[in-house]
């Protein structure tokens, strides 16, 4: 088991890759702190992987939120040494005109706002514990953004470029800091990425060279092994896990 003995927190855990990542550490021995602003959605999937899971409702642009999480996820597992920053919202694509105040504040605090501060809570546990790795879920719409999802891609870009960031200034405590970038995943979000123009998942489809959208297990399985001791010389990398589309 590659993650025996560790201890995770994984936001936005309720559903999606989120839950898939849950689920892959899991099994690969971890214990996992499921957040998610729907609790009840976090308690199904704790239940559903037992007693290595505790399941918190956590709405990440609220500090106090965080702060309890992972005081939880300490006093139930012993500590944190791995944080998937998975937890994320989009606004329906639509021209940027269109794109009200209040959706791009949304977006900024749930996308970049709440990754900073949770990522801020649990630096000082990782320093404790002599290190710690840190997975940040950032997007292809950062690295080739297309119109429609303006605010949103810019969220994705800050992401990316936090990542580096964060690499090079906790690379002396022994805390690497990776970020995967997926291409369109079938999750729940997906018809607010692709909008409601009809033909919109087939026109995209054929964008990717592998002919398929990325499932939540290909973003679980990168968001192992970026965790794991085989990624241990990496940090400050932007996975592209995206078929190709990238190319």
């Amino acid at each position: 088991m590659r993650l025996r003995g560790k201890v995770a927190i994984v936001t936005g855990a309720g559903s999606g890759m989120g839950e898939a990542i849950a689920h892959s550490y899991a099994k690969e021995g971890a214990k996992v702190g499921v957040l998610d602003v729907n609790e009840q959605a976090a308690n199904k999937v704790a239940a559903a992987i037992g007693v290595n899971a505790i399941a918190i409702g956590c709405d990440i642009t609220k500090a106090n939120d965080i702060a309890g999480a992972v005081e939880k996820t300490k006093s139930a597992f012993g500590g944190v040494d791995l944080l998937v920053n998975n937890a994320g919202v989009t606004h329906v694509n639509k021209p940027f005109l269109e794109v009200g105040e209040s959706e791009f504040d949304r977006v900024f605090a749930v996308n970049v706002k709440g990754l900073f501060m949770m990522t801020q809570a649990v630096v000082l546990e990782m320093r404790r514990r002599g290190g710690g790795v840190i997975v940040n879920i950032g997007s292809t719409a950062g690295l080739r953004p297309r119109p429609g999802l303006t605010a949103y891609n810019a969220t994705k870009g800050a992401v990316h470029n936090l990542t580096k960031t964060l690499a090079v200034e906790l690379a002396p405590d022994k805390i690497r800091v990776c970020a995967i970038a997926p291409v369109a995943t079938d999750t729940p979000l997906l018809p607010q990425f692709l909008g409601p123009a009809p033909g919109q998942r087939e026109k995209f489809v054929a964008t990717v060279p592998l002919g398929r959208l990325a499932t939540s297990q290909d973003i679980a399985d990168a968001a192992l092994f970026l965790v794991s001791d085989e990624a241990k010389f990496l940090t400050g990398n932007v996975m592209e896990v995206d078929g190709g589309r990238c190319v």
